[in-house]
């Protein structure tokens, strides 16, 4: 079996992607792909990215929160982007898109919106290039994800635009196969240097 030796350093994860190690013990993220929104000495904070949402289109949410669309309106896929919030929608997208007071840049490629305006605009077939909306979010309390890192929970590595917003059935094996990681050969057991 393929194991990962950890470095002792984990920082600066914003825009990248968590991968989840087979055996995490947390069946609620069993394999799920996050994207890092934030990561600080303060805590983390990201999206699962390959968790559609069960019997919820864009579609619905939009009637739900009395926004009129229009012909043709774009498809946005519904992700459940944590157990956090449930209540509370993300829009993660391609930073060709910024709201004036709420989209956070999170790095290169990438932002995040979570106000009324982007899922108008999306309505209406305008804002960004690519986007995806995810209900909830997956936080993280100061060095609690480090110490899941070092504990062999989780991979991460860089964000392709192709895998967070592509239609790819499974983002997990993609974003393993990105590395040059075969998803057969991982093990549950970690290693240290």
């Amino acid at each position: 079996m393929f194991t990962f030796m950890i470095d002792e350093s984990i920082s600066g994860l914003d825009g990248k992607l968590l991968i989840a190690m087979p055996g995490m013990g947390d069946p609620r993220f069993e394999k799920t792909v996050i994207f890092m929104c934030a990561h600080s000495d303060d805590g983390a904070m990201g999206l699962i990215i390959n968790k559609p949402a069960p019997d919820l289109e864009f579609s619905d949410l939009l009637a739900q929160l009395e926004i009129t669309t229009v012909t043709p309106k774009r498809d946005i896929r519904v992700h459940l982007g944590g157990p956090v919030e449930h209540g509370r929608g993300f829009v993660l997208h391609s930073d060709d898109y910024h709201s004036e007071h709420s989209t956070l840049q999170v790095s290169k490629g990438f932002g995040m919106t979570a106000t009324l305006d982007v899922l108008e605009e999306l309505a209406r077939g305008d804002g960004p290039a690519s986007a995806l909306l995810t209900l909830g979010y997956s936080g993280w309390g100061p060095g609690q994800l480090e110490a899941e890192i070092l504990s062999n929970g989780w991979l991460t590595c860089d964000a392709p635009a192709d895998i967070v917003f592509g239609d790819a059935e499974d983002k997990w094996t993609a974003a393993l196969k990105s590395m040059g990681v075969d998803a057969r050969m991982l093990s549950s057991e970690a290693g240290r240097a």
